[in-house]
């Protein structure tokens, strides 16, 4: 293939980001205006609901699904299981819980479900269902019911996210408040402001020269035009462009790199498969056509076609919010994990669970870990920045992980594709849910595979824009400075470091608190891998990235893993991959002196780049914002990226 990257509307890019949710800490307060028979829950009021942005009050007719969220019976004692299973040497360790024994154990009673499902009938709400678990009570009321019985005004607020897009959005005005008998069962309330609607979809794609969509064999329009890509790097290098870097270290970007080309990065050996193991996907809507997609990618890009009942999708009745989401865009991250773990596990199972739309992927999630018929769950999806979590959300968010760790699944989620996010926030912020202390973040690096298969470097993800400028090349300078796009790597600002980072982490990064990424795999677009897949336009093949790219790639690597060790499930990944780090397993990323040439740049969620047709040099780990790899841990790649032997060393 010969090809270029661009913007393509409608199609996922790197991590599909949810933004601008954000309150005060969650805590139990008498709400006075209701005579004290109320307690608030408060973290429930956006940051972006200020009496300044209201521009009116929500149509008290129209009808919101929401969740309310039910706490754990027992919080700290499921914590101190989550980790005596998960810890080598305990002797709980891989002692795990099915999900009826966790359930009987830990979840909501049912008296507790009926309780509270009582109070929400009264107040004339319609309770649709409970979630095997008893986490979640979906509902389903108008605004005028939801006000009512939550004691709280729903508003419409004027929000403009950094990078200029701009919303009228709903959200209550005020804290929400329960009856003082039901308030220590509910831990969140999810749904009643409309912040998920600000997610960002979107993915590097390519276009032909002439600016349309890509068909089903767009490689022979680029190369009439002279713009190659490299089927591997260095095969095709710009030599009218200057040459800013030596000889073996300046490639035209790739073309995307093809199964047997993913699984020589990772050292796999055709026996490694995954059969066995069953990777879970969580994304929003689904794609139709995933299989038939699937298996023409495969033809195309060197994979075995998908096994009759290998792909399975546990959906919805039914979508909604699709003017407000866009699932044409999910379709594109959807047909990137998919295909990302088929050539990396081809024998094992995915099951794929989409939310009715983008404001119910924690719904989604919360459906595979209380099927627990996976065993790794993959997430393409994240808020850049703690700060716009509200603290009653975090605590359901790490209930659901907490159950899975307990079950023995994993819970992999992309770092972000913003960097540190100071693009998005004004200053550097870890992502969430990545920096949960229950979840294995995955960062990213740029790979060089040569022509022979052999990995000639790979390094941090972090790009540094150049435009062309004569016989020089001349740093980018937008709203993000130099920097076109990497890995989000942070430190929390809310929870303290894990047990597995101390004595890893550098003091001196972590300041005692939780920091991420855990580990990395192959993100970088310009160095990505091939994908395709049907759009209402018609058939796209393009090279992928994005830590969206990562995750998967790890999530697969974990079913290998279970494979070559025979066991059906791994459980918390965290305490093993640390254990595994300055290993032969590991490779540790550091920065590497070369770069990409590409007649475009390519676009990755709130980055600014030049979108025109140019010619642009794009440096490698340079540290374009606050982010660079380094020797031992770092905040690009974590402990560093798997290499031969992980899937045979990964819990041992």
């Amino acid at each position: 293939m010969a090809l270029r990257p661009s913007r393509v509307a409608g199609v996922v890019a790197g991590c599909a980001a949810l933004v601008a949710i954000a309150g005060p800490a969650a805590s139990a307060q008498v709400y006075a205006g209701a005579g004290g028979d109320r307690v608030t829950v408060d973290g429930s009021t956006p940051t972006w609901a200020t009496p300044q942005a209201k521009v009116g009050k929500a149509n008290s007719g129209e009808q919101r699904h929401i969740q309310i969220a039910l706490a754990l019976r027992d919080p700290r004692g499921a914590e101190a299981l989550a980790k005596s299973v998960s810890t080598p040497g305990s002797p709980n360790y891989k002692k795990f819980l099915s999900g009826q024994q966790f359930t009987d154990r830990f979840a909501a009673s049912q008296q507790t479900v009926d309780k509270v499902s009582g109070w929400l009938r009264s107040q004339g709400l319609h309770v649709d269902g409970v979630s095997s678990n008893r986490h979640f009570i979906d509902v389903t009321a108008n605004t005028g019911q939801l006000e009512g019985a939550f004691r709280v005004s729903l508003g419409k607020f004027k929000h403009t996210t950094r990078d200029g897009r701009s919303f009228t959005l709903t959200a209550p005005e005020s804290p929400i408040s329960v009856p003082r008998e039901v308030r220590g069962a509910v831990n969140a309330v999810v749904g009643l402001d409309d912040s998920e609607r600000t997610i960002t979809t979107q993915q590097v794609a390519m276009r032909a020269p002439n600016g349309a969509l890509p068909k089903s064999d767009p490689a022979a329009d680029a190369a009439a035009a002279g713009e190659n890509c490299a089927r591997y790097w260095g095969e095709a290098n710009n030599a009218s462009v200057p040459q800013k870097y030596g000889a073996g270290n300046q490639s035209n970007a790739l073309c995307g790199y093809t199964a047997p080309q993913m699984r020589a990065i990772y050292g796999l050996s055709a026996g490694n498969t995954g059969a066995g193991s069953t990777v879970g996907i969580v994304g929003a809507y689904h794609l139709d056509s995933i299989v038939a997609d699937t298996n023409r990618a495969a033809a195309k890009f060197g994979a075995p076609a998908l096994t009759a009942g290998q792909y399975n999708a546990v959906l919805p009745p039914s979508y909604d919010n699709q003017d407000k989401c866009g699932p044409d865009s999910w379709a594109g991250e959807q047909a990137l994990d998919v295909q990302s773990i088929h050539e990396i596990a081809p024998a094992a199972k995915i099951t794929y669970y989409g939310a009715k739309s983008c404001l119910d992927l924690y719904n989604a999630l919360n459906k595979a870990v209380a099927d627990n018929k996976v065993s790794v769950i993959s997430n393409s999806w994240l808020y850049p920045g703690e700060s716009a979590v509200p603290a009653a959300t975090r605590d359901q968010m790490n209930s659901i992980a907490i159950q899975a760790a307990i079950q023995g699944q994993a819970i992999v989620f992309c770092s972000g594709d913003s960097g540190d996010n100071s693009a998005v926030n004004g200053h550097a912020e870890a992502t969430y849910p990545a920096s949960s202390p229950w979840v294995t973040a995955v960062g990213g690096t740029s790979v060089a595979l040569d022509g022979s298969n052999k990995v000639k470097f790979s390094t941090g993800w972090e790009s540094s824009g150049n435009t062309q400028n004569g016989g020089s090349w001349t740093p980018q300078q937008d709203k993000d400075g130099r920097f076109a796009g990497g890995a989000g790597g942070g430190v929390s600002s809310i929870y303290d470091a894990p047990d597995y980072q101390k004595d890893v982490v550098p003091s001196a990064i972590s300041n005692g608190k939780r920091a991420m990424p855990d580990i990395s795999a192959l993100a970088d677009s310009y160095t990505g891998i091939g994908v395709g897949f049907s759009t209402p336009q018609g058939w796209v093949e393009y090279s992928s990235g994005g830590t969206s790219l990562a995750a998967p790639l790890i999530s697969a690597l974990v079913a290998d893993a279970q494979q070559a060790q025979n066991v059906e499930r791994m459980g918390f990944l965290n305490d093993a991959l640390y254990a595994m780090r300055g290993g032969p397993s590991i490779s540790d990323v550091k920065p590497v002196q070369a770069g990409v040439w590409t007649p475009v740049m390519a676009s990755f969620g709130y980055v600014t780049v030049p979108n025109a047709q140019g010619s642009y040099l794009v440096d490698f780990d340079t540290k374009p914002q606050s982010l660079q790899s380094a020797t031992g841990w770092d905040l690009v790649t974590g402990i560093g990226t798997p290499t031969a032997g992980f899937v045979t060393a990964l819990g041992k």
